[in-house]
């Protein structure tokens, strides 16, 4: 008796589930395929606008730009745009706004690196600690809660009005968002990660390397941007306390002087460097946090 071979291929696990897969597609279309390939969420935000974080300013002064020339914005004011202009061209030339630049990118960018390493320790104290949250957490609330025009008196007292003691204001106004926003996310890292460290028998230094600091790295770059604007926004309140150098010496001049375009100028340049920052650290979070997958992504 001759027995009939079947020719019906045989359909493998893999292959059921591909096939229920495709017949479910027709019937259900708003069920998401992980195929690798993106798709444009209906909820999402949208597509990524490109240099999006210029759109506003660039609005702002279109604004200013049309407003001046109408005449409905009165020059004492605040003055036309162009002559704006002239007036930076004119202080670039004879070199008062690049030496005053560089004098406050100088105190900006030295209180800023001491103030942002600060506010990280101490995050890695409080947070990793009970001892060192009762510690740590307390001081770093009071200073919080002074405001930075109320310390200086004391500082000068204190420090003297040299360069130490505006970068003693301005770094301890920096590592306040570092610290809340660090410590934050520290508090935040999933309990599972921290079973599984102690299960594969990580130290602490292994620990705080490869679980902690990337656990918290979103809350720090939170806290970073924070502090690139507030360490321009204290260097505003510093400079103009017995100041030789610096866009906010520059600004105290032109007030005295009744120069109102060149104290738009001053603020200008704040406004610049201030969003240059941000973009700059928007650009590093995101490169350093590529594996996340989040809304904003």
């Amino acid at each position: 008796m001759t027995r009939t071979m079947s020719t019906t291929p045989t359909l493998t696990a893999d292959d059921n589930l591909t096939a229920q897969h495709a017949d479910a597609s027709p019937d259900y279309p708003h069920l998401e395929h992980r195929s690798g390939a993106q798709r444009r969420r209906r909820l999402g935000p949208g597509r990524a606008i490109p240099a999006s974080l210029a759109v506003g300013p660039v609005l702002l002064v279109a604004l200013w730009l049309v407003t001046s020339q109408l005449g409905l914005l009165d020059p004492d004011t605040l003055p036309h745009p162009l002559d704006i202009a002239r007036t930076v061209q004119q202080m670039w030339v004879d070199g008062r706004l690049p030496a005053n630049i560089l004098a406050s990118l100088n105190l900006a960018a030295i209180s800023l690196v001491i103030g942002v390493a600060l506010g990280l320790a101490l995050a890695l104290i409080s947070g990793l600690s009970r001892i060192g949250e009762a510690v740590v957490d307390g001081p770093v609330q009071v200073k919080r809660a002074v405001p930075t025009l109320a310390i200086i008196p004391l500082a000068i007292i204190w420090f003297g009005i040299g360069d130490t003691m505006k970068i003693i204001i301005i770094a301890t106004s920096v590592l306040i968002p570092v610290y809340i926003n660090t410590t934050a996310q520290l508090k935040g890292v999933d309990l599972r990660h921290v079973e599984l460290a102690e299960t594969v028998g990580l130290s602490r230094a292994q620990f705080i390397r490869r679980v902690a600091i990337p656990g918290a790295l979103p809350g720090f770059f939170t806290g970073l941007r924070l502090a690139v604007t507030i360490s321009w926004t204290a260097l505003v309140v510093v400079e103009q306390v017995n100041a030789t150098s610096g866009i906010g010496f520059l600004m105290t001049q032109a007030r005295l002087y009744g120069q109102l375009d060149v104290v738009v100028v001053g603020l200008l340049v704040y406004a610049v460097f201030g969003l240059a920052g941000d973009y700059a650290v928007r650009a590093i979070e995101r490169r350093a946090l590529s594996w996340r997958r989040a809304l904003g992504n």
